[in-house]
């Protein structure tokens, strides 16, 4: 049954994420949850810069489509898709499901999940949206 399941759900992972990287998804249903599930995919099938690019390109047509194209955050978007990636990564031959990547990260479906690196004064600057910024160093 599992596996009936786990090809089911990526049947309609793989076409969401078609959806999204067409610019065809319907942004009423582009929630934080959404984000976390399109980073995760685009984190297991390309490499890292192929996946930033993708993921990029997909929220900047997103936020463009609903009339916000200032909405796109390169900061957050960078951080929080090297955050997926890494958690990936920390199950290489492990369970790679989708329902065993959110409940082993449960933190990321909190929208301030990356407070821990980032002060909000930064996140919340023209500059953080604009460009990449990286987390301060540590003193």
């Amino acid at each position: 049954m599992r596996a009936e399941y786990d090809s089911a759900f990526e049947d309609t992972l793989a076409r969401e994420l078609a959806a999204f990287e067409l610019g065809t998804l319907d942004p009423a249903s582009f929630d934080h949850a959404a984000h976390v599930r399109m980073a995760f995919a685009m984190a297991g099938r390309y490499a890292f810069d192929d996946a930033l690019a993708r993921y990029s390109r997909a929220l900047r047509r997103l936020c463009a489509r609903v009339g916000r194209p200032d909405k796109y955050h390169a900061t957050v978007t960078v951080a929080f898709l090297a955050l997926v990636g890494e958690r990936r990564m920390e199950h290489p031959g492990g369970d790679d499901s989708w329902d065993a990547f959110a409940e082993r990260n449960p933190d990321l479906f909190e929208r301030d999940c990356l407070d821990r690196w980032y002060d909000g004064a930064v996140l919340a600057s023209d500059r953080a949206r604009r460009t990449f910024i990286l987390p301060a160093p540590r003193r």
